[in-house]
């Protein structure tokens, strides 16, 4: 399937409303259950016939396209470090797993052994929740250097919360692969800003 630069963006986008919820949990000690469910379901469409369809619907990632935005217009207001690191962390996991088949086997077999327990939980149940996490925690975690996510001790001692976190982290993985998938890479984003800024900005006219 070819792929266009708005896929390419939406996929980005996707990346950025995965860790600016991480963020959120972490500040603020809470993210909307609506907000959560809607990436966690990313990890299980992998059947899809357009990008927009992994995310469901534009407004999915409606706060990672502020943030692309943000970050790449050079708004030093709206730039944050914290989740540009977070982003290229994940970018650099990804790499890491995408080199070995068997990684990839793995993380499919356990996904499909947690979209089993679907039949009986929530995707925002607490149980669902932390398989996902340990998914993340024995499978992704170790292959690289550990993200620090910063905040407040308060909220990330807590066992749901740092359980939330790992799943999003998850899902900023998938999101990763499918920009991968896209044609997606660093030295393009490094000389195609324009074309991002120019299509994350086309798509918040289209929801705002």
């Amino acid at each position: 399937m070819q792929h266009t630069q708005e896929d390419r963006t939406i996929a980005l986008a996707g990346i950025y409303q995965s860790v600016l919820l991480v963020q959120d949990i972490a500040r603020k000690g809470s993210v909307a259950n609506a907000q959560l469910s809607a990436l966690l379901e990313t990890l299980f469409r992998f059947d899809t016939n357009s990008v927009i369809e992994v995310y469901g619907d534009i407004s999915t990632v409606k706060r990672g396209l502020k943030m692309l935005v943000d970050q790449l217009s050079g708004n030093a207001q709206g730039f944050d470090r914290e989740i540009l690191q977070y982003g290229v962390s994940l970018l650099h996991l990804e790499k890491i797993l995408s080199k070995s088949q068997q990684r990839m086997d793995k993380l499919a077999s356990d996904l499909k052994g947690v979209e089993n327990k679907m039949e009986y939980f929530d995707l925002s149940h607490e149980n669902i929740i932390a398989a996902l996490a340990d998914i993340y925690q024995q499978d992704i975690s170790p292959i690289g250097p550990k993200i620090m996510v910063q905040g407040e001790h308060i909220h990330l001692s807590q066992q749901s919360n740092a359980n939330k976190i790992r799943a999003l982290l998850f899902a900023g993985i998938r999101s990763v692969v499918l920009w991968r998938q896209c044609g997606g890479s660093r030295m393009q984003l490094l000389f195609k800003r324009k074309q991002y800024l120019q299509s994350a900005e086309q798509l918040l006219k289209s929801i705002s």
